[in-house]
């Protein structure tokens, strides 16, 4: 499959390859070269406050869950739309230190 360069270096990757991969407006993709060769690989980017969020989740995995004010999630979907819920702290607190 041949694309053309355009205007701004702006190419369009064909729409076979964007179903393939199950691409999207507003997906990311990192850019790289190797051995003369362009990559282009779908990436998912998160903000610092979501990588925090999911470290401590995570980190709790073997602890007492009763201690929580939040899970143990019941699917993933539950455990995903908490991450993606809002940033307040409260929700990462121990409920032995809330008065």
């Amino acid at each position: 499959m041949v694309i053309e360069l355009r205007k701004k270096s702006q190419v369009t990757i064909p729409k076979g390859i964007v179903d393939q991969l199950n691409l999207q407006e507003g997906d990311h993709l990192e850019i790289s070269v190797k051995n003369g060769t362009v990559i282009l690989t779908p990436v998912a980017i998160y903000s610092k406050s979501y990588i925090r969020k999911l470290e401590d989740t995570v980190m709790r995995i073997n602890e007492d869950s009763s201690k929580y004010n939040v899970g143990p999630f019941k699917t993933v979907e539950d455990a995903i739309d908490y991450l993606e819920g809002s940033d307040e702290d409260d929700d990462l607190t121990d409920k032995d230190t809330k008065q």
